[in-house]
């Protein structure tokens, strides 16, 4: 277009000059007049030629221009990492529900940054009546990322009248924009239908969302790192659950590094539908906050519960008080065990010396509930953390039992921990470490046997009475926890107890 407006220029402008040239010939009688008019002429086509070549490069050069601009934008619209739809409203207070109004009071300094509670949709088709939403929050992990690994999982089996019926939401709990992007770009590569279709939505919190967190206080023996983290976590699951309010019947919350059984989304269902009673919580993994159901409608309180103690308490304690405050009635409780050791339970072991890598929490010691005196309660274990019973003399014992958790804390289990025993045999202890076992038993290189392993929260067993005396019991940690670890029966059965 623009070539041909500069060809008919062209052809305007030779036009008005003929009459020119016609003039200055009639006016001959001038001589040498003809020829500098001519002159000026041909110069001013000349120039009209270069113009016209001028406007040929420009226009190719900006039409060059226009189709990077088109595909510049192309691509940003097809990945929308780098786009973020922000919710905005003129008057917040105007258009938000009552429950989320009421995050300024916990949450004062939203009131400086008025779209502060709104997510980043990097992905997303806003699919809402689903029955069942599930809520993935993911942060930058210094070692190895599992959240692609946990949406297979999730996505793998499901039937596409599932997927129709299901929302997976990503929350992405990270403030920096680079980081954020990559990770999307990641679920994007993986899994270009199940964005397309809706299955998937990918947000971030706005940084103004955080409060001040450096200087936050400290609590439980907890580092100010730790406190720090389970703040900020308190902050991350209220965020989620209220985008996440209003897409579904139900809400599932789920962590980045689980695997999901076949068949998980119809028993989930299935069970949800089969409840006779009113409930709160239906828990579907024994694992910290992983694994819980709610009812949608129910979200808006029990996120407000978090927002009003959010700094206090790590958020699998929350939203045990709330379950005590709201479903349990002790002042109708006829159990006569109600009291002191409802908590743990006491048994006469045989005299030991205790130790424990384990951060202790309070006056919660080992000695307590070794001796049946209240149970043990320590910080989140990491691998290689320990509890050792090491008997004052050598003793044959029969069985063994331990019990992690408690009614009030049900979720402060040891996961991924095993019983192991020491012989008291020095020379079979040298056996062990040399040749490994001659037992059943896997040996450690210390000389100890492997011989139990805890399962959901309990460690029970015999013990082959061929192993001889036994110096010690040890329960090993072989990796991190999410959750503290509570020790609320320990039962050391020998011939005379």
């Amino acid at each position: 277009m623009r070539s041909l407006l500069g060809r008919l220029l062209t052809v305007l402008c030779l036009g008005a000059a003929l009459p020119l040239l016609w003039y200055a010939a009639w006016q001959g009688t001038r001589g040498n007049d003809f020829d500098m008019y001519q002159s000026q002429f041909l110069e001013l086509r000349q120039r009209l030629l270069y113009a016209e070549k001028e406007n040929k490069k420009r226009s190719h050069e900006l039409s060059s221009a226009l189709d990077e601009i088109k595909r510049v934008v192309a691509k940003r619209m097809n990945l929308t990492v780098n786009y973020y739809m922000k919710w905005k409203a003129s008057d917040l207070t105007r258009k938000l529900p009552m429950h989320l109004t009421n995050m300024y009071y916990y949450l004062p300094h939203l009131r400086e940054f008025e779209d502060a509670i709104f997510p980043n949709v990097i992905f997303g088709q806003q699919r809402t009546g689903v029955s069942l939403v599930m809520g993935i929050p993911t942060v930058k992990r210094e070692k190895q990322d599992y959240l692609i690994n946990t949406l297979h999982s999730l996505l793998y089996e499901l039937s596409e009248e599932q997927k129709n019926d299901c929302l997976v939401i990503i929350f992405v709990a990270e403030v920096n924009a680079e980081y954020v992007n990559r990770v999307a770009e990641s679920i994007k590569t993986s899994f270009p239908r199940e964005i397309q279709s809706g299955v998937l939505e990918v947000i971030s919190p706005p940084a103004s969302y955080y409060p001040d967190l450096s200087n936050v206080k400290k609590a439980f023996g907890d580092s100010e790192d730790r406190v720090r983290w389970r703040t900020k976590q308190n902050l991350d699951y209220s965020f989620l659950m209220l985008y996440a309010q209003p897409k579904g019947t139900f809400y599932l919350q789920l962590e980045d590094d689980i695997l999901a059984k076949s068949d998980y989304f119809q028993s989930i269902k299935n069970f949800a539908a089969k409840q006779s009673q009113e409930w709160m919580i239906l828990e579907f993994s024994q694992l910290g906050f992983i694994g819980k159901l709610f009812k949608s409608e129910d979200l808006p309180l029990i996120v407000e519960f978090f927002l009003m103690f959010y700094k206090d308490k790590p958020i699998d304690w929350l939203i045990d008080h709330l379950l005590w405050v709201k479903v349990c009635n002790p002042e109708k409780d006829a159990d006569k065990d109600f009291g002191k050791n409802v908590l743990h339970k006491a048994h006469n072991n045989p005299p030991a010396k205790v130790d424990t890598s384990l951060r202790v929490h309070q006056q919660y010691t080992l000695e307590k509930i070794y001796k049946g005196e209240d149970c043990f309660w320590a910080s989140a274990p990491v691998a290689g953390d320990y509890i050792r019973f090491t008997f004052l003399n050598p003793l044959k014992i029969e069985k063994y039992f331990f019990r992690s958790g408690n009614m009030e804390h049900p979720g402060d289990k040891l996961l991924n921990t095993t019983v192991e025993v020491l012989p008291a045999d020095e020379m079979l202890r040298k056996e062990l470490i040399d040749n490994g076992s001659k037992f059943n038993y896997p040996a450690t290189k210390d000389g100890y046997l492997k011989i139990g392993a805890f399962e959901n929260g309990i460690a029970e067993g015999s013990i082959n009475q061929s192993i001889g005396k036994i110096q010690a019991i040890r329960l090993s940690v072989n990796s991190d926890s999410p959750v503290w670890a509570i020790l609320s029966e320990v039962f050391i059965k020998t011939p005379e107890n």
